[in-house]
């Protein structure tokens, strides 16, 4: 059995696919659990009311956020908010849920964008105190997360899915643009984490169903894996010992080869609703760790605590063999989660995820 471990010691063994002391785990909470979580252990953030192992860093904040106002509808609801990337939600009708807005709907030729505000990452204000953030999360023995974000996303948050699908096909200067601008901002600011010494870089996109990919995996390749490409590499020639996870919700499994050639280390969220866990763990366990596997859809909030229970000790019997995981619900915990199943989560990987 390895001996005790700092959490981040026993991370950084489980995401380079080694064997750690026991298995790592994480979780996050939308609004109505958050609220459940401070009243029932007074704290704010999961990470510190269960000592998780994993702790995020970020960039501060934009002291002049960009004005949507002229792209956007004149009879938006109160309480519709922007934010830098131009992503407009107006309030749904269910919890936290919401509706989007499409800034940049109507834009269509890619000169339009030359007066786009994009957001500014650059000012030093807005990195200021990570670097010193990061060594205080390591002096405390913890993995830092510097989170980068998403590429396909952000262009659809502002664009519309549809309408960027069409760009990619029929518009593409304006594709390539909007495209290029993202990356550009996501290549600087993995760059800016790793030389303040974050131990890992969190990018994604959903770009996967239930059933597979919701692009071809040619368009895939054309837009995103060399965008994805130039993000990670940036990153590890700054630091060659940095981790990349990516997430993507649902069946990815025919791009994850090319995800691997580029450099990527950990893969998140493993659905276990769509994926057969078994197979990503013989097929792809030499290559990546996981990061992940408690259904979402199933398990956490339909089970009892029994069999969520049960479900820990399958998917470390699977994924954990011989290190390599990290365990997580697939998703932030939505309201029809019962506190009893998040206890017996925590509480099984406790129990049950020690290495002998």
């Amino acid at each position: 059995m390895p001996g005790a471990m700092t959490p981040r010691q026993r991370v950084g063994a489980a995401f380079r696919r080694q064997v750690p002391d026991r298995v790592p785990r994480h979780l996050g909470f939308t609004p109505y659990l958050q609220q459940q979580l401070v009243e029932r252990t007074g704290h704010t953030r999961a990470e510190e009311a269960f000592d998780l192992e994993m702790r995020h860093v970020g960039f501060k904040p934009s002291l002049e956020p960009p004005d949507f106002t002229r792209y956007l509808p004149t009879d938006l609801p109160p309480g519709t908010t922007s934010d830098e990337w131009g992503l407009t939600e107006k309030p749904g009708s269910f919890f936290h849920f919401t509706e989007y807005v499409y800034p940049m709907i109507n834009l269509r030729d890619a000169s339009e964008l030359d007066d786009w505000p994009f957001p500014d990452f650059t000012p030093a204000y807005r990195f200021e105190g990570v670097p010193e953030r990061v060594a205080e999360l390591h002096e405390q023995g913890y993995w830092a997360v510097g989170s980068v974000g998403h590429i396909f996303e952000y262009s659809w948050y502002i664009r519309s899915m549809e309408q960027l699908f069409l760009d990619m096909r029929l518009n593409k200067a304006f594709a390539t643009r909007l495209l290029d601008e993202i990356t550009a901002r996501q290549v600087y600011r993995a760059v800016k984490f790793a030389e303040a010494g974050v131990d890992a870089i969190a990018t994604g996109d959903d770009v996967g169903s239930q059933k597979g990919m919701i692009m071809s995996p040619a368009m895939w390749r054309e837009w995103f894996k060399p965008r994805w490409a130039e993000v990670w590499a940036a990153a590890k020639a700054v630091n060659p010992d940095v981790i990349i996870t990516y997430h993507s919700d649902g069946d990815i499994t025919t791009i994850i080869p090319e995800l691997i050639e580029i450099g990527l280390d950990v893969l998140n969220p493993v659905q276990p609703e769509c994926l057969d866990i078994a197979a990503l763990k013989r097929d792809f366990g030499d290559a990546l760790a996981f990061y992940g596997g408690m259904g979402t859809q199933t398990t956490m909030p339909f089970g009892t605590p029994d069999e969520v229970r049960a479900e820990v000790r399958r998917l470390i019997d699977i994924l954990g063999a011989g290190g390599g995981f990290l365990i997580a619900p697939t998703h932030v915990l939505e309201p029809d989660v019962s506190w009893e199943n998040i206890e017996a989560f925590l509480d099984e990987v406790q129990q049950y995820g020690v290495y002998a």
